[in-house]
């Protein structure tokens, strides 16, 4: 009897304390920052809608410049701020008009939209798409022979950039991409680009613009034993001997090369004492969430996805056949008894207001009609908004038109995104 008594109070015990572990309730209302977007919208028609603050934006700006190196400029990431209205913001704040594009598209628009700026591609494009780029429509003040800097990462794609200037019979400027570590692109030997430079010796339409060596992989490494510090150090070791081979084989150092590095998560990394004169910045301008990183502490979320709602439904219901499942759900965690449906879903990006609210890993996503969870504390009805905070800016924001531009509780410029390319 002894033993049964204490098997059975064990057993009562393990209940009360899986009892006990239930998820708590998360729900609440709207939190007051968000309450005032909400309000700024109200005159808008209810859809998905992209909404950047531009007081945290133009804070962003200022603390992103001050925590940069001063004698470094900065280039502004195009991909990460991809419209002309941020483009503008950032090149005003950093006093710079060298910007980084990604595509033929965005390449295209922005060399006629902005003539007078400085361009460095971000990735080498296949010659085919430099074509199409330099066969747009442009702006006649502006110069591609001048104002553009081609990447190139290998010595087959300089042959292919070889024989599109001397068919166009156009100078066409060349940055290389070099590995200083992150081995997802770009020269990795010596060798490799003592070839490259032949090459770009003995054709007289290319011309070396620079290097560019991207390091965002130093941001991932994990602090641990000093991994971090000598996989930077590899870095600078390797950007020093390339542009070191460089100067060999070209001669010193044109003052107008452009030696690129960096990225959100690693600009505060540089200063003057290394080879890169210039750093490149996008993201981090409205933070992103997979920015949360403790080097961009002092930088606020300056954009979020905004939808209504179409319909609440008092009890989680998952469709028919599975019903039960849902009632479980919602008995052990009360996070999981009402469900929403909001207008559009299925972004890279999570909800941050009202507190509570979350995706349901039983129903599944949808991006055209989405159903998320959320306790009885949390107070939405139909046609109230739910705010969700992306964890990318490149691609994600140009999957709802035009932006909307919130300053002081205001709704105060529409900015067209660039076209979607990848």
């Amino acid at each position: 009897m002894k033993r049964r008594h204490l098997l059975l109070g064990a057993a009562a015990a393990g209940a009360a304390g899986a009892w006990l572990a239930r998820p708590a309730d998360a729900g609440g209302p709207a939190l007051a920052y968000f309450e005032g977007l909400q309000r700024a919208l109200g005159g808008l028609p209810a859809m998905p809608t992209l909404v950047v603050d531009r007081q945290r934006l133009r804070a962003n700006l200022g603390r992103i410049r001050q925590t940069a190196h001063p004698k470094l400029p900065l280039r502004v990431v195009v991909k990460s701020l991809p419209a002309l209205g941020l483009l503008d913001a950032a090149m005003a704040a950093w006093a710079t008009r060298r910007v980084m594009l990604f595509n033929a598209p965005q390449l295209a628009l922005v060399a006629m939209a902005r003539p007078d700026v400085d361009i460095l591609l971000g990735k080498p494009l296949p010659a085919s798409a430099a074509r199409w780029a330099l066969e747009q429509p442009g702006d006649a003040r502006f110069d591609p022979g001048r104002q553009i800097q081609w990447l190139v990462d290998t010595p087959e794609r300089l042959a292919e950039y070889a024989v599109l200037a001397k068919g166009r019979g156009q100078p066409m400027r060349i940055n290389i991409e070099i590995d200083v570590g992150l081995h997802r692109g770009g020269v990795e030997t010596g060798n490799q680009l003592a070839t490259m430079l032949g090459l770009l010796r003995n054709e007289p339409l290319l011309h070396f613009a620079g290097l560019m060596g991207y390091d965002a992989h130093l941001a991932a490494i994990p602090d641990l034993a000093g991994n971090r510090a000598s996989a930077q150090a590899e870095a600078q070791r390797r950007y020093a001997a390339m542009l070191a081979l460089a100067r060999e084989r070209l001669g010193p150092a044109d003052a107008a090369w452009t030696l690129n590095t960096a990225g959100s998560p690693t600009f505060h990394l540089h200063d003057d004492r290394h080879a890169p004169n210039e750093l490149s910045v996008g993201s981090a301008a409205v933070k992103p969430s997979d920015f949360d990183k403790p080097s961009l502490a002092m930088l606020e979320p300056a954009a979020f996805i905004a939808t209504p709602v179409l319909k609440t439904m008092d009890e989680f219901r998952l469709p028919v056949g599975a019903e039960t499942v849902s009632r479980l759900a919602g008995w052990w965690d009360v996070n999981q008894r009402r469900a929403l449906a909001i207008h559009g879903g299925h972004w890279l990006a999570d909800p941050v207001s009202p507190p509570g609210v979350a995706p349901s890993g039983l129903y599944g996503a949808s991006s055209n009609q989405q159903v998320l969870v959320a306790s009885p504390s949390v107070p939405l009805a139909v046609g109230d908004w739910v705010f969700l905070r992306p964890r990318q800016s490149e691609a994600l924001f140009l999957q709802f038109g035009a932006i909307v531009v919130i300053d002081q509780g205001q709704p105060v410029e529409h900015w067209p995104v660039l076209p979607a390319s990848a």
